[in-house]
């Protein structure tokens, strides 16, 4: 099943002028339900369709998620640890993204006046379907909703200098994650690839991650409560590189969809 949250493709009318939705993919029409299907259902639960079927041509597509938090895993190929000098940590390496930084489909990505290199970062993204602490890997399927794609955005001038990664991964419009969020979703073997302006950029596959996803939960919670919503980002493959305002980023992973957006000028000031 696909969950999608979105607001109407009206003409001319802003989208925070409008209340978003939550919905159910099927075929090429969107079916609205009642209430967040990650917060109000379990998985036994059916989904409730409060509304009349909507082509997907006439709507615009929401990030499909509304955390409370997004935990990242840093450095989590060899080969991604490799081209920046790093070596692969042994345990996952975690730090947060506002939820300030999400973004849905084809929203635009602002280039910060800050810096002066903005990076893309591919990944495949969980969501959390249960609150849930202490998870042990074996337990960690009963606690995911499902899966989606995201881009962990990175101002890599700003990352290197501060020598913590708060400012260079948290600006504002820097998490974009989408279609959907596949609740039925096989991650393992999937290639992952990100093009800019039709250049491919990376290509890997998610059997190459370091720590799975069921070690990086557990990792996570550990530490941290999770509660449904909450996005976790797995880490980015090799070929991460410069995007300039006027490029456009896709990443798509195999069986799961493409998520692409465009970068625009910092307007701020303007």
């Amino acid at each position: 099943m696909r969950i999608v949250r979105f607001v109407n493709a009206i003409t001319g009318v802003p989208d925070e002028w409008q209340r978003p939705q939550w919905g159910v993919l099927i075929d090429d029409a969107v079916c609205p339900v009642a209430r967040a299907p990650h917060v109000c259902y379990s998985s036994e639960d059916e989904i409730e369709v409060s509304g009349p079927p909507q082509p997907l041509d006439q709507v615009r597509l929401l990030a499909p998620v509304t955390p409370t938090k997004v935990a990242c895993v840093g450095r989590n190929y060899a080969e991604h640890a490799a081209e920046f000098g790093n070596e692969a940590p042994p345990e996952p390496l975690i730090f947060l993204k506002p939820p300030t930084t999400i973004v849905g489909p084809d929203a635009p990505v602002v280039y910060p006046t800050l810096s002066e290199r903005v990076d893309h970062e591919g990944e495949l993204a969980v969501v959390v379907g249960r609150r849930c602490r202490h998870v042990s890997e074996s337990d960690v399927a009963g606690v995911i909703f499902g899966y989606t794609i995201a881009n962990d955005v990175t101002a890599r001038d700003l990352q290197r200098k501060d020598g913590q990664w708060t400012r260079g991964k948290g600006f504002d419009t820097f998490g974009p994650i989408g279609p959907w969020v596949d609740t039925d979703y096989d991650h393992s073997g999937r290639t992952l690839r990100c093009w800019v302006n039709g250049e491919l950029r990376q290509e890997s596959n998610t059997d190459l991650m370091i720590h799975s996803v069921a070690r990086i939960v557990s990792y996570v919670t550990a530490f941290m409560t999770l509660v449904p919503g909450d996005v976790i980002m797995t880490g980015t493959p090799a070929g991460v590189g410069p995007v300039r305002p006027g490029d456009t980023m896709v990443v798509a992973i195999e069986g799961l969809g493409e998520l692409s957006n465009p970068v625009v000028a910092d307007s701020f000031g303007s």
